[in-house]
C-alpha cells in the first residue's frame, strides 16, 4: 500500500566539503523524479529503525531524516518523505516505486526485497513490561500465559517470535498501537528497539526494559532492488557520513546514545 508523501520542504542546492556529485546513472535511479523520495517508518518517539512526526507541526525528528537531508543536499535535489507505519510496510512498498532510499532494519527477509548498503546503526532489541510485572527476564516471557506482542512485519516482531518457543505473539500495525496494548493491560510484554523502548517506557512509570536481547544486528541505508549506481552512490555516502561524525550527530538529535553507530565497513 502506498502512503501519501509527506511534504518537508526544499533542501538548499549544496554540496558536503569534499564529497562528488553523482553521476547520471546515479541520478536517474536515486531520484528519478527529480526529488529524493524518503521512506520512512513513523512511530511514537525516534528509535534506531524509525522516526517521529510532531502532531502539532508534521515536523520529522530521527536519524533517517537527518541523513537523508544530508544526501539530498549533497545529491541538489529537494527531499520527501513517504511516511509508512512501520518498517514492513516501508520495505514491501520498495517494489512499488513510491520511495527512492530508506533506512531500514536489517533481516534475511528483507534482503530479498531490498539491497542494502552499508550499516549504520547497532541494533538491539528486548521487551518491555508493564508496571509490577512479575516478568524479569527474557526467559520469563516465554512462560505460558505471557501475552507478548510486535509489530506486524517487522525484523524484532520475527526475532523475537523465533526466541519464543511457548508463547505465540500476537501483532499490531503501529508502534502507537504496540505502546496501547501495554498501557491499556492487553499486553505483558511488548518487543522493539531498546532505544524506542527506553522512549516508551518514560510515558509509563514503573514499566521496565528487560535486560539482554533476543535480536543483535543493525539498521542500514537501503534501495530498492536492482539500482546497483544508486546502491554504490548510497554506500559511499554512509560510509563518509560515519567517518565524517554526521551519524553520531543524527544519533545525538533524536536523543539516542551516539556510541549506537556502527563501526565503519559495518556490512548487513
Amino acid at each position: 500500500m502506498r502512503h501519501a508523501p509527506l511534504w518537508i520542504g526544499i533542501v538548499v542546492a549544496g554540496m558536503m566539503a569534499g564529497g562528488a556529485l553523482a553521476d547520471d546513472s546515479a541520478m536517474k535511479e536515486l531520484a528519478p523524479t527529480g526529488k529524493l523520495r524518503l521512506g520512512i517508518a513513523v512511530g511514537p518517539n525516534p528509535g534506531a529503525g524509525n522516526v517521529a512526526l510532531d502532531p502539532a507541526t508534521g515536523k520529522a525528528r530521527g536519524i533517517a531524516t537527518d541523513l537523508g537531508a544530508e544526501l539530498a543536499q549533497k545529491l541538489r535535489v529537494p527531499i520527501e518523505l513517504v511516511p509508512y507505519p512501520n518498517s514492513g510496510a516501508l520495505t514491501d512498498a520498495a517494489a512499488s516505486g513510491a520511495w527512492d532510499v530508506a533506512f531500514i532494519p536489517v533481516d534475511e527477509e528483507r534482503k530479498k526485497k531490498v539491497d542494502f548498503g552499508p550499516a549504520h546503526v547497532v541494533l538491539q532489541s528486548t521487551f518491555l513490561v508493564a508496571p509490577g510485572s512479575s516478568i524479569q527476564t527474557l526467559a520469563d516471557v516465554d512462560k505460558p500465559g505471557v501475552r507478548a506482542v510486535g509489530v506486524e512485519n517487522t525484523a524484532t516482531a520475527r526475532a523475537a517470535q523465533r526466541s519464543l518457543k511457548t508463547v505465540t505473539m500476537t501483532h499490531v500495525k503501529t508502534a502507537e498501537d504496540l505502546f496501547e496494548q501495554l498501557r491499556s493491560g492487553q499486553a505483558d510484554a511488548i518487543a522493539q528497539s531498546r532505544e524506542s523502548l527506553i522512549g516508551l517506557s518514560a510515558r509509563l512509570p514503573g514499566s521496565r526494559v528487560l535486560e539482554g536481547s533476543f535480536l543483535n544486528s543493525f539498521v542500514a541505508i537501503a534501495v530498492p532492488k536492482n539500482k546497483p549506481a544508486a546502491l554504490a552512490y548510497v554506500s559511499a555516502f554512509l560510509e563518509g557520513a560515519k567517518a565524517a561524525g554526521s551519524v553520531r550527530r543524527a544519533l545525538e538529535n533524536s536523543g539516542l546514545s551516539p556510541a549506537l553507530a556502527a563501526p565503519a565497513g559495518a556490512k548487513p
